[in-house]
């Protein structure tokens, strides 16, 4: 591959045919169908399945270097450890937005003038409630259940009280050609996530749903909605906590083309729903290598268990016999921009609720490892979830609880991509391809006549444990 005739291309020559074509570069990215037009005939002995003549494909599991879409949202310039959405670095976000207000800027493209984020914080406010019905179904929920596995049905079973958001049937292009029905999907999503993130915590300690405030701040209301008992006067939640989680929410509104977020554009693009959109990209978000990092820095940490301990475990990881958990990034090959923000809101918290324990050994552990040149040479450097675990834990969240408090503001992301995609007026359902490696054509063999083969694990299902009474083992 060579530099074109101009520097807005390059120039790829197919050494099993000599052809040569010339592929566009735009915005540093070059189109992958390009390469279908390099066709070449079959190799001797080669696979028929490789599909050779109908043009080369391009292979990038897990998408190391693919661009999935064209986006004006988020930027992140990972060498350098910068982050801005729409333009905005989120260290001024941070520090003089809202969440309710980035969301806007994420979903609309602009900050709000003051009469739209007064309309804007009303509508979502006053779309918190959630269908008498659908709080029935998440009454019976297991005690037990993981709160994201009810935060993900919740939503799931919402597109049922939604049919009019329904593109099956309200018509493919309703959301194109209806923007004040998009809208309003947009502001029940946001207003309801909370209201369902506080179920599913007060299911987990058994105690009655608390009906949401229109009168508190997005933050706040979700708060009182999680801890509000029975309190002889209005209870509300500490301000200096309502700011520190509005903050980690800011954080945690959107990152670009994550693994949750790729799966929101991804079902998308079929033109379902936006309820079940929703639903698959947090149950994308829940997986312990996406949502539940943070939680993994807290169980680190307290393996870890005191400051002189550190060094062992440092040596340990180094061998690999543990793993280091809250540093490095897919995309950061330097600091996580946003993990020097929430450092401070962790002192603000602490204020509140007092100092967590573990966070002498975070501090212990964050030094030594940027002290060695084993860790700073691979570019492991903490990220967001390092710190917000210890913010959390100092709030009194328990552990399984983390993944909701990241899913609740990184709707706001889902949204602002889902909307893009439909108006950007290309949408086309996403199906990616494959590079076959399996059996090539053959025949099948009756039942009969196939070879005895051990049963294992490996193979294929085996006889699996029952457990049922032992009265119904008895033979007559």
């Amino acid at each position: 591959m060579t530099a074109g005739s101009g520097r807005s291309s390059v120039t790829v020559t197919d050494n099993r045919t000599g052809k040569t074509i010339e592929v566009p570069i735009a915005d540093n990215a070059i189109p992958a169908t390009a390469f279908l037009a390099l066709k070449a005939p079959y190799a001797p002995g080669e696979r028929e399945e490789n599909d050779t003549p109908y043009g080369l494909r391009v292979l990038d599991p897990s998408f190391m270097n693919t661009a999935m879409i064209q986006s004006a949202i988020t930027y992140i310039d990972g060498n350098k450890g910068f982050l801005m959405h729409r333009g905005y670095p989120i260290e001024q976000l941070a520090e003089k937005s809202t969440f309710l207000e980035t969301a806007y800027l994420l979903i609309y493209g602009e900050l709000p003038s003051a009469k739209q984020y007064g309309l804007w914080q009303w509508e979502i406010m006053h779309h918190t409630f959630v269908a008498d019905d659908l709080a029935k179904m998440l009454k019976n929920m297991r005690y037990d259940a993981h709160p994201m596995s009810i935060f993900i049905s919740a939503f799931a079973a919402m597109a049922a009280f939604a049919p009019e958001a329904n593109p099956a049937l309200q018509g493919r292009d309703m959301y194109v050609q209806n923007k004040d029905v998009m809208n309003k999907q947009i502001v029940r999503i946001l207003g309801k996530a909370t209201t369902i993130a506080a179920m599913a915590y007060r299911l987990r300690i058994g105690r009655p749903f608390n009906a949401p405030r229109a009168d508190l701040s997005y933050t706040e209301n979700l708060l009182y909605m999680m801890d509000h008992m029975a309190e002889p006067n209005a209870y509300r939640p500490d301000p200096r906590l309502a700011k520190a989680l509005d903050v980690l929410f800011i954080l945690h509104a959107d990152h670009e083309m994550n693994c949750s977020t790729s799966t929101m554009v991804h079902v998308g693009s079929s033109l379902v729903d936006p309820y079940s959109c929703v639903a698959a990209a947090s149950a994308a978000l829940y997986g312990p290598l996406h949502g539940g990092a943070n939680e993994a820095v807290i169980r680190m940490l307290t393996k870890i268990g005191a400051v002189e301990n550190v060094p062992a475990f440092l040596e340990a990881v180094k061998a690999k016999k543990e793993l280091l958990f809250g540093f490095g990034h897919r995309v950061y090959r330097e600091t996580d921009p946003r993990s020097k923000i929430i450092r401070q809101v962790a002192d603000m918290v602490f204020d509140v609720c007092g100092r967590e324990q573990l966070i002498e050994v975070a501090i212990a552990l964050k030094d030594a490892a940027l002290r060695d040149e084993y860790f700073t040479s691979r570019k492991l450097y903490p990220n967001v979830d390092y710190w917000s675990g210890l913010i959390y834990k100092a709030m009194g969240f328990p552990l399984d609880f983390y993944p909701v408090l990241f899913v609740v503001p990184r709707v706001a992301g889902y949204l602002a991509h889902w909307k893009q995609q439909l108006d950007s007026g290309k949408n086309k359902i996403s199906r990616p391809r494959q590079v076959y490696v399996g059996p090539p054509r053959r025949d099948y063999v009756p039942l009969d006549q196939r070879p005895d083969r051990a049963v294992s694990s490996a193979s294929g299902l085996v006889d699996l444990p029952h457990y049922m009474s032992k009265r119904r083992l008895h033979k007559i």
